[in-house]
């Protein structure tokens, strides 16, 4: 397996299964749980994405393969111009490989990092568009319960994307969410009791 070097632009059949070698690996940007995450262009279309590699041993050895395909089988029924997005997914022997929005704008942790002082006109935007997205998965009957500046990337226009959906989950209007999750200080500490508005919890939290 590995990026195609050949100077020939590759012929795909419309209908074939998107796979590794309809994309070009450009430079790696990041390193994530299970491996890196590479800027990829898909080469058909020329249009730019992110590539994250997870590697099927340490996502064994980490107890995390559950994980792993609840977060394929939510993001592949998502799709919301504040989320990060899934468009492709595949793997090989080694990896699996999720092909999402490329957002280059950093997360909201690092800019608060730098004592970036965001205009208020900026600061009404990020939570109108938090607020979207959130209903958007709330509509999805869908809970986050990681909600954080880490997880929250900006684009280059300056619009914000909730991305991370490893420990989301699924929830009927019956069911309740009973186990505790997410990242100290940004999870309730009625966490179980929230059930759906945990994720709204956090955002009055982070808006704070």
């Amino acid at each position: 397996m590995g990026a195609n070097h050949s100077h020939k632009t590759p012929v795909f059949d419309e209908n074939e299964d998107v796979n590794f070698d309809h994309f070009q690996i450009l430079r790696a940007i990041g390193k994530g749980s299970f491996g890196k995450v590479c800027i990829v262009q898909k080469r058909d279309t020329k249009k730019m994405y992110a590539m994250k590699y997870m590697n099927k041993q340490k996502c064994i050895e980490r107890d995390e393969v559950r994980n792993v395909f609840r977060e394929l089988q939510i993001m592949q029924g998502l799709e919301h111009p504040f989320l990060v997005n899934l468009w492709y997914s595949f793997q090989d022997e080694e990896d699996m490989f999720m092909v999402v929005d490329l957002l280059l704008g950093g997360d909201l942790r690092y800019h608060l990092q730098q004592n970036v002082h965001f205009k208020e006109e900026t600061v009404k935007l990020y939570i109108c568009e938090l607020a979207l997205a959130l209903y958007y998965l709330q509509c999805c009957h869908i809970i986050h319960r990681d909600i954080k500046p880490d997880n929250i990337l900006l684009d280059e226009h300056g619009h914000v994307h909730i991305t991370d959906f490893n420990i989301a989950t699924v929830l009927k209007d019956t069911e309740k969410a009973t186990s505790m999750a997410g990242t100290k200080p940004y999870m309730g500490k009625c966490n179980t009791k929230l059930n759906g508005r945990i994720d709204t919890f956090v955002y009055i939290y982070i808006v704070y």
